[in-house]
């Protein structure tokens, strides 16, 4: 392994995953795309005026499809969500969905522990052999009166580094460790499927497919036998989808409207804009205002024109067993939210808890009447501008007291578990993943650098966030508060604005 350091502690079973040949393979594929990769994130630096490509206007009127799903990939109207912690692991293979997305990313504090860890959870899920017992001595195992759902794994976007494992004296690319390692040990058994997040741009694409290609190769399995769907979910990419699917064309499988993702991405993209840029209260930022529906109709038309699935967004929701008032109110609220999703075409949509599999499967399974998919509703009267895209006043609403308390409350919450190793935090239930720290804190970063007054006529100032910083810390408890609210406050606050809160939140963990 010339050049190759593991420089993480002893974790479970580290020896069958991090094999010399997994990671001199893991090495192979820094070393082949490490420059182009640095070359794409310094690229991001450079905002370029939003619009769609004249220089790939060619590619977007083109007659073009993307490869023919394979059949464990066809029947997605049910994906459930969630870390690759070993008893989620368990349930999501019991719980009935079509798919579970195993995420390495948004969902997994990147502990050394974690990493590792998640990789032999997904080694064994992939042979059936996955099992638990809780320090409670209560056992959970495979179901066999269940159908095991397909699983697709989301590595971590292109900008993290793995600083737990060096190539030739740098650290590692986090995207390359998470994919490599797992196709490494998994791609022999079939259904080595992706799905990729963060993506700004059809370059960044481009690098992917350059990767599973190298990859294939590498490893002998035949070209096209990997699949990845990707997450537009950066205001960017939202003008690239023909391009990022005719980038991944051999490889692809569809599109996915990561909702939280896309409306952080947008304040930070104009986070320092003017006040024509500002958006309201999050919670007032539904799926029906006129922008987002501009993205989600796009969505579905470009997917379907080139034989892609279109997949919803996450129903985030947690039953409550002990307060059935609000379990009720909030299923019907996600009833309507499928339902919307189903009626605009969508393949299928995520759910975050194992309870809401059966609700999202009887709205989809409507809408399908007996189909798998909705490949066939290419809803030809959908056509998108950039304007529309763009059209963020369409939002209403405003910025309230109330929302600057929770963003602090909900943004320190998660900081808290994040830190303590839990990417996916149950908050006043609802099942929270980093996009909705990022979107407390990149809100309350442009309120207060653009100048945003609230609808009672007070100023968002550092001194209001910090007072809300301070209740909270008063209000709440536990081993992590002092050191999350520290960061909340640096990545809020801070003069330079931080890309991605777990950047610096990285440098702190284990």
């Amino acid at each position: 392994m010339s050049g190759v350091r593991v420089l993480g502690g002893e974790v479970e079973r580290r020896d069958e995953i991090l094999t010399p040949d997994a990671l001199e393979f893991v090495a192979e594929l820094h070393r082949a795309f490490a420059l182009e990769h640095a070359a794409l994130m310094r690229r991001r630096a450079d905002r370029r005026p939003l619009g769609f490509l004249p220089e790939t206007q060619a590619i977007r009127d083109g007659d073009w499809r993307v490869a023919e799903a394979p059949e464990p990939l066809r029947d997605r109207r049910v994906e459930i969500t969630g870390p690759t912690e070993r008893k989620m692991t368990v349930n999501a293979l019991n719980s009935g969905a079509k798919v579970w997305l195993a995420d390495l990313e948004d969902a997994n504090t990147p502990h050394w522990h974690n990493v590792v860890s998640g990789q032999v959870n997904l080694y064994d899920a992939a042979r059936g052999t996955v099992e638990h017992t809780s320090p409670e001595g209560k056992h959970y195992t495979l179901r066999d009166d269940v159908p095991r759902p397909t699983i697709v794994v989301r590595p971590r976007g292109w900008h993290l580094p793995e600083r737990h494992v060096e190539v030739d004296g740098r650290p590692a690319i986090g995207a390359l460790v998470d994919f490599g390692l797992h196709f490494f040990h998994n791609a022999g058994l079939g259904r080595p499927y992706y799905y990729l997040p963060k993506m700004e741009s059809h370059l960044e694409a481009r690098l992917w497919n350059d990767v599973f290609t190298a990859a294939q190769r590498r490893l002998g399995v035949p070209h096209g036998t990997i699949r990845a769907t990707v997450l537009i979910e950066t205001i960017p990419a939202a003008f690239e989808m023909d391009e990022i699917l005719y980038e991944l064309r051999e490889h692809a499988s569809g599109l996915n409207a990561g909702r939280w993702d896309y409306l952080f991405s947008i304040i930070k993209y104009f986070r320092d804009a003017g006040r024509d840029f500002v958006l309201p209260d999050r919670n007032s930022i539904t799926m029906t205002v006129p922008f987002m529906r501009a993205y989600t109709e796009l969505l579905v038309h470009t997917c379907h024109k080139r034989g892609a699935f279109a997949m919803g967004g996450m129903a985030a929701f947690i039953p409550n067993r002990r307060d059935p008032e609000v379990t009720r109110d909030a299923l019907a609220k996600v009833r309507d939210d499928k339902r919307r999703e189903a009626g605009d075409g969508f393949d299928g949509s995520w759910v975050a808890h194992p309870d809401l599999v059966g609700e999202c499967a009887e709205i989809f399974d409507q809408k399908f009447s007996g189909s798998p998919n909705q490949l066939d509703e290419l809803r030809p009267e959908v056509s998108v501008t950039a304007e529309q895209l763009l059209d963020f006043a369409s939002a209403g609403g405003s910025a309230t007291r109330a929302g600057v308390a929770s963003a602090v409350d909900v943004g320190v919450r998660y900081l808290m578990s994040w830190l303590g190793g839990n990417g996916a935090a149950a908050i006043h239930n609802l099942m929270e993943d980093a996009a909705t720290a990022e979107i407390s804190r990149s809100q309350l970063w442009q309120w207060v650098h653009n100048d945003v007054v609230l609808d009672d006529g007070t100023p968002v100032t550092a001194d209001l966030v910090r007072a809300a910083l301070a209740r909270a810390k008063e209000e709440l408890e536990g081993e992590h508060l002092d050191l999350a609210v520290e960061l909340f406050e640096q990545v809020a606050l801070s003069d330079e604005f931080v890309d991605f809160l777990t950047l610096p939140a990285y440098e702190r963990i284990g």
